[in-house]
């Protein structure tokens, strides 16, 4: 039924576990995982000018974000193969991407331009202040692609 995965994180807890359901769904529809980390790059402002504007200020400041993006995007897919080899699973495909931007405009941006066929997300991430409510990302993306979204707790 499904054959590719969106699965975005953020390192939270509920990204986690929305990783195990993405992983059960992959071994019985034959899909691939993307797993998904957007990293925010911040503007801060020195008087009316954006930082960003002083030349080497973004790779100082954030070249650092870039990496832990890289790193527990990585961390995350290792955990996911380590799950996978636990369960029997068989040899699911698992990528890890890391984007720039704004978290719901990355992973609505990558929904549509890679055709995934399921999102599967946490209700809320490192943020999320009530297990009741969807964090604003899950939200925005819930609300605005055309594409299934299986939403964690």
């Amino acid at each position: 039924m499904y054959k590719k995965i969106l699965l975005p994180t953020d390192g939270s807890l509920n990204a986690e576990k929305a990783g195990k359901h993405a992983l059960w769904l992959a071994n019985t529809s034959n899909a691939e995982i993307v797993v998904l980390y957007v990293y925010e790059l911040y503007s801060p402002r020195i008087g009316v000018l954006p930082l960003s504007i002083v030349p080497g200020s973004n790779e100082t400041l954030y070249e650092p974000l870039k990496e832990e993006g890289k790193k527990y995007a990585y961390e995350f897919k290792e955990k996911l193969k380590i799950l996978e080899a636990e369960k029997g699973y068989k040899n699911i495909k698992i990528t890890a991407v890391i984007e720039e931007g704004r978290p719901y405009n990355a992973i609505l941006n990558m929904i549509e331009s890679e055709n995934f066929d399921l999102v599967v997300m946490g209700a809320s991430g490192k943020h999320g202040l009530d297990r009741y409510t969807l964090g604003s990302v899950t939200e925005r993306v819930v609300r605005e692609t055309k594409k299934p979204v299986l939403v964690i707790p």
